[in-house]
């Protein structure tokens, strides 16, 4: 049997189930009430990991929710077309397709052979997680100029080979590969 997780010990990034779906806590406030006999309440944003849809919800702190079944399979992108994005399933070798909905921003960091993991619920594919950090090269950015810092910003704007533009440094170059952070889209250093 699932463990059950009461509601008080819900954390950023916890993964429960209710009403049969699966959800991520996105972020927690506990309120404890001053009175007696007042009940502590925690409210808590969640995404829906199927619809990928956020809200609001608040419980009682000792309801309980089921543990989620989700297994992470790492897979590696193979390609996009328009039946969605295709990744190959790195121990079976079976091939896996997710449509758009399921990919949230993955698309803005997804290159050729890149490893990530596809979520699993009850064996049926319900979308992926993302490293924390990918290594991408910069495809065009203005050369920097030295001096060019009197209005205090020291960034410019680079684009990389997956189409998104990010903010980088002056000294970093056309051609450079550099990390980037998949959930603030900020640049994190030279790979």
């Amino acid at each position: 049997m699932a463990a059950l997780i009461e509601a008080i010990d819900l954390k950023r990034k916890s993964l429960f189930e209710m009403d049969g779906a699966p959800y991520v806590c996105l972020d927690v406030e506990i309120s404890t009430p001053t009175a007696r006999g007042g009940q502590t309440l925690v409210r808590v944003k969640m995404r829906n990991l199927k619809t990928r849809a956020v809200f609001d919800r608040t419980f009682k702190a000792g309801e309980k929710f089921k543990e989620p079944d989700l297994t992470e399979v790492p897979a590696s992108y193979l390609y996009s077309d328009g039946q969605g994005s295709h990744f190959m399933d790195q121990q079976s070798y079976d091939t896996l397709t997710l449509q758009g909905e399921m990919l949230g921003d993955a698309p803005d960091f997804l290159t050729d052979g890149q490893i990530v993991q596809i979520l699993l619920h009850n064996g049926n594919v319900i979308g992926l997680q993302m490293p924390q950090q990918v290594e991408l090269t910069i495809t065009y950015t203005e050369p920097g100029i030295r001096g060019d810092t009197a209005s205090g910003s020291v960034t410019k704007a680079a684009t990389l080979e997956t189409g998104i533009e990010i903010r980088v440094p002056l000294f970093i170059k056309q051609g450079e590969k550099v990390r980037v952070n998949t959930e603030t889209r900020e640049f994190m250093g030279r790979a």
